[in-house]
């Protein structure tokens, strides 16, 4: 629907963020494709992730007043969705957390703008979920509210139960998970790169074993 999902896969690709072969998951399963954002470790990577993630944030049509990124990933991330979106004609505030509470200076455990209003959750990806958790926790806290969770890829795929990590955050928080791409876009992706097709078969067949339609 949104030509933006197509080219972050393709970027993801030529970055080898996104790579094919066989990689082992934290749940055991042999995957026939790996994720690491992490790897998107350069100013220009960073300056394209960050207004993929404006885009997503935009096409959504999310209602949201601030931006917050967990520790650590999620700090480079929403600096930069930040000013991605400025570059949009939308400037919003933004903060992030630290690991351990600073005892002098400012003090307090979070860095940035004060949460308040509906704040927007940005990170890479949801695994256990437990970033998400302590980042939502710590937004209800301060008195603000969580109105949304936004990553770079959703595997759509079911965890320990049959609910995905997606839906599971869902289920469990009441908020929507926007992701800038799914296993499906990259499904069709693969399916139009002549280059690319030999991994579709693969990834088909994983999706078949563990996959979930989390809309």
């Amino acid at each position: 629907m949104f030509n933006f999902r197509q080219d972050f896969i393709r970027f993801a690709v030529q970055k080898q963020v996104l790579r094919f072969g066989e990689f082992q998951t934290k749940a055991g399963r042999l995957s026939p494709y790996f994720f690491n954002a992490g790897l998107f470790n350069d100013g220009d990577s960073m300056r394209n992730l960050s207004q993929f993630y404006a885009q997503a944030i935009i096409a959504s049509d999310i209602p949201f007043d601030m931006i917050f990124g967990p520790a650590y990933k999620g700090i480079p991330l929403a600096t930069g969705a930040a000013i991605a979106l400025s570059e949009q004609g939308r400037n919003v505030p933004y903060s992030y957390n630290r690991k351990e509470a600073k005892d002098h200076g400012e003090g307090g455990t979070t860095v940035g703008a004060t949460l308040q209003g509906r704040v927007l959750i940005i990170d890479d990806v949801i695994s256990a979920g437990t970033s998400v958790r302590e980042s939502i926790e710590l937004i209800r806290a301060a008195g603000a509210e969580p109105c949304a969770v936004v990553i770079a890829l959703d595997r759509m795929e079911r965890g320990l139960g049959d609910l995905s990590a997606v839906q599971e955050v869902r289920e469990n928080y009441g908020i929507p998970v926007i992701a800038i791409a799914t296993l499906n876009d990259l499904l069709g992706f693969l399916q139009n790169e002549p280059e690319m097709i030999a991994n579709l078969d693969a990834v088909r067949a994983y999706r078949d074993l563990f996959g979930v339609e989390n809309d």
